[in-house]
């Protein structure tokens, strides 16, 4: 774990500038706002010793007046507190939200951005999981961040205005050493001090390991969700070959670390609440029992004795901030390490992608309408050359077989989109003529079906009669009824209507430029034909390349290039 001056750094490097973004002057008027409405609370908070000190008093002479004074009294302070916390609260969630929405916005907004999501997982590092440490992680990290941020300046505010009246409620004692005496003022604050020090010094002693404790559970909650997740993206397949006796026990073995993680935050938390249970009833007994000696004596009143309880206790309670806050700080802690290590891998990535290095491609865009692979070599992560040096000239309406290893072929696909910046040499790409992807499995995002074909564009993108004709073309003619309906269409449909909609797309799109892996492997050889011939008829000037393991196709292409 990094050092706490370098986390809060970098964090505050992070996260800070949400109050210079561009919504910064309402961002600080909420700020501003908070910040009065708290010093409303502790000055009600003031009021309401003074309030009882009367009330005891009354009570303590038997006045009838007094006691119905103090009744409207506490009316208004019934009244005003509840407007000054209501509002509190709106104003505290109102930051809250905020600034988890902005903090949000920029780490999607780095992550989605040029295929960031799926170069980073290619970077050394702890930044797995990334959707749970941008929708929990995010969350706990602003919030907690700013209940503890108001806390402290509760207590701290707290502590400076009941020091003053209990060092005024203490007085002066005087104590007898026998062959010695002294004079003690504003004993009660001594005593709360060193009250509070003590029990703060122990309990962070007790706490230590919580912080660890629920770095780890967080780590293995997440785990065990992102497997649950992506067994049901895959169900189908799961099923199909029979895959839940496998399924099953890898979820109990993830659970079982959920489980050992739960133990072991839970003995962190079990020292911690004996500490706590008794340090609160303590703190409760020990202000009265101590004032209790000059109350008897005759030197303070019930209502003095009362409010120096009730001031000690306002007192102690601010100074025993850190105890009181140990595990929602170490909550805190640990997912604000999760966010800072997505963020720091984002960071060392776009730092990767933007050296000079002999070891990264470089990617051009150029006026004419050509894609050139100018002595373009591949390395694997660990720098061993996958493809050799090439150089290729691809010309529009071209028709190029990609052969050889099929691995190989998907890394120059990578490489071509940007998304495998490893190797060295120069991909000069045409203008600012859109590539057209086409996988062994389009992605079909949930919604209407309309939308799953018009992706990534709006559904309004192409006209009713461009769809219906593009879903006969591509052999799906009953789908058409289904334009409007609902559904998760990856699980709904079979790989083969899957792939016949990635065709859809293609002749909707009409792109230049196309690269097929594999996009018609779930076809029988006699359609995969027929879908390369209608890309021919349809898309007679876009560029081709294909990689494919059906061997008639290899007649619809004009050349091949070699990738073993």
């Amino acid at each position: 774990m990094q050092t706490t001056s370098k986390f809060f750094i970098q964090f505050i490097r992070l996260a800070g500038s949400f109050w210079d973004s561009e919504n910064k002057a309402t961002i600080r008027s909420l700020s501003l706002a908070l910040v009065v409405l708290t010093i409303l609370q502790i000055v009600v908070s003031v009021v309401i010793t003074v309030w009882s000190a009367a009330l005891f008093d009354a009570l303590d002479q038997r006045s009838m007046s007094g006691l119905f004074t103090q009744i409207g009294l506490i009316i208004l302070i019934f009244i005003a507190n509840m407007a000054i916390t209501a509002t509190h609260l709106k104003v505290k969630r109102r930051i809250q939200l905020d600034w988890r929405g902005w903090l949000t916005d920029k780490l999607i907004g780095q992550w989605m951005h040029k295929g960031r999501h799926y170069l980073v997982t290619h970077i050394p590092g702890k930044h797995d999981n990334p959707d749970g440490r941008i929708a929990e992680d995010i969350r706990i990290s602003t919030e907690y961040a700013i209940d503890l941020l108001h806390s402290l300046f509760y207590s701290i505010l707290l502590l400076g205005s009941f020091t003053e009246i209990l060092w005024s409620l203490s007085g002066t004692i005087t104590i007898d050493l026998g062959i010695t005496q002294f004079f003690l003022k504003g004993h009660l604050v001594w005593l709360a001090i060193i009250y509070a020090a003590s029990a703060s010094i122990l309990g962070w002693w007790i706490g230590r390991p919580l912080t660890k404790a629920t770095d780890e559970r967080q780590t293995v909650e997440a785990n065990f969700r992102f497997a649950l997740v992506k067994a049901r993206e895959n169900s189908q397949a799961i099923a199909m070959i029979r895959g839940e006796s496998n399924e099953v026990p890898h979820f109990h073995d993830l659970f079982g670390d959920i489980v050992a993680a739960w133990h072991q935050q839970t003995k962190a938390w079990e020292k911690i609440m004996l500490f706590s249970s008794g340090y609160s009833v303590l703190s409760m007994a020990f202000p009265i029992l101590v004032s209790a000696p000059r109350y008897i004596l005759g030197s303070i009143s019930l209502g003095a004795l009362m409010q120096s309880a009730q001031s000690f206790q306002h007192m102690v309670s601010a100074l025993s901030w850190p105890v009181d806050n140990m595990g929602k700080v170490a909550e805190w802690r640990a997912s604000v390490e999760r966010v800072l290590g997505l963020a720091s891998a984002l960071e060392q990535l776009e730092r990767e992608i933007s050296k000079s290095e002999p070891n990264r491609l470089h990617l051009e865009k150029k006026a004419q309408s050509v894609l050139r692979l100018n002595d373009l070599c591949l390395l694997r992560l660990d720098g061993i050359v996958c493809l050799p040096c090439i150089n290729e000239e691809i010309k529009a309406g071209d028709r190029i077989l990609i052969t050889g290893n099929a691995f190989t072929g998907n890394k120059l696909f990578k490489a071509i989109c940007g998304l495998w910046p490893w190797g060295n040499g120069t991909i000069e790409l045409p203008g600012e003529e859109a590539i057209f992807f086409m996988p062994p499995r389009p992605y079909l995002p949930t919604g209407t079906l309309r939308m799953a074909i018009c992706y990534p564009y709006s559904e309004d993108a192409f006209g009713q009669e461009e769809l219906e004709k593009a879903l006969e073309l591509a052999g799906l003619k009953g789908m058409i009824a289904q334009l409007d309906e609902s559904a998760d269409w990856e699980k709904n449909l079979e790989r083969e209507e899957q792939q016949r909609l990635g065709m859809v797309r293609l002749l909707l799109q009409k792109p230049k430029w196309i690269l097929m892996q594999e996009a018609f492997s779930s076809l029988d050889p006699t359609s995969e034909v027929d879908m390369m011939r209608l890309i021919n008829q349809k898309l007679p000037d876009s560029a081709l390349l294909t990689i494919t393991k059906q061997p008639a196709i290899q007649a619809l292409h004009h050349r091949e290039i070699n990738v073993c």
